[in-house]
């Protein structure tokens, strides 16, 4: 049985916070043991460390994607932390529709998983400009650093007990059946959703306009305070004068270093 040496892990982890922001506790190694184990084990490897240099010798990245895509958890669901959504139609569209002259939005769903949550997002704009859609820029970006939940987002396809949580009107207008047992997106809701991989922890974003409305939620839990307070600022950095920043409900941000300004719980703005 594959079995982490205390000191493979440290270094490890250091590599993973690192390069991916992510921070693992030694609570955690049964955890990377329990998911890495088998693919070492198919790899015909006996150590972490073995691992990792295996990972950083690899300039293809797919042995790094690999490697994410087992370590992280891509766990969301439609209308997650609902009042969020709530907020962004009620108060946020109708600033950005007074305020953006241009009427180009742009929305970043900056750890969008398999997709749920961006698609929520264009469905409530679907909803919110109706008639004068076709003259607003409403396409979402939508990133992660999964190459595997980015592949699941795309598709659209969902299964029939996580569609049934949504409005009934919102069933019947934006999905329709693909199998027995699960829906998929209509063709103009996936169209308004661009998804691409972004690692958040590199520098600078890859971004040339910044952006009115960052969703970043459930993604900072797993970051230490000093990555976490750097990746606030960043985001910040990027976001428009009046812009808002979501984040999950676990995640608070430390008013007194934060440069935006507390909403209500979870709902940051640039001033």
């Amino acid at each position: 049985m594959f079995v982490i040496e205390e000191r493979d892990f440290q270094e490890f982890a250091a590599y993973i916070r690192s390069n991916y922001g992510i921070h693992l506790k030694s609570a955690k190694k049964t955890l990377v043991q329990g998911r890495l184990g088998p693919l070492l084990a198919r790899l015909n490897m006996t150590s972490l460390r073995e691992y990792m240099d295996y990972v950083q010798a690899d300039t293809t990245g797919q042995a790094a994607t690999l490697m994410l895509n087992r370590l992280t958890t891509n766990y969301t669901f439609f209308m997650r932390e609902p009042e969020h959504f709530r907020y962004f139609k009620r108060v946020v569209l109708p600033y950005l529709e007074r305020t953006v002259e241009d009427k180009d939005l742009r929305i970043w769903s900056a750890a969008c998983s398999t997709g749920e949550e961006p698609y929520t997002l264009a469905m409530i704009i679907a909803e919110y400009f109706s008639l004068q859609r076709d003259s607003w820029d409403t396409k979402i970006l939508a990133t992660d650093i999964s190459q595997k939940a980015l592949a699941f987002a795309r598709t659209g396809i969902y299964d029939n007990g996580e569609v049934a949580t949504l409005p009934k009107a919102w069933q019947r207008r934006y999905f329709k059946p693909y199998d027995a047992n699960r829906s998929i997106l209509i063709e103009r809701i996936r169209n308004e959703v661009i998804f691409a991989n972004i690692n958040l922890m590199k520098t600078p974003f890859p971004f040339k306009k910044k952006m009115h409305v960052i969703f970043c939620r459930n993604v900072m839990i797993y970051f230490d305070t000093e990555t976490k307070e750097n990746l606030t600022e960043r985001l910040y950095d990027i976001t428009v004068p009046g812009g808002f920043l979501f984040i999950g409900h676990s995640e608070g941000l430390n008013r007194t270093k934060t440069r935006y300004k507390y909403v209500m719980p979870a709902v940051y703005r640039k001033e």
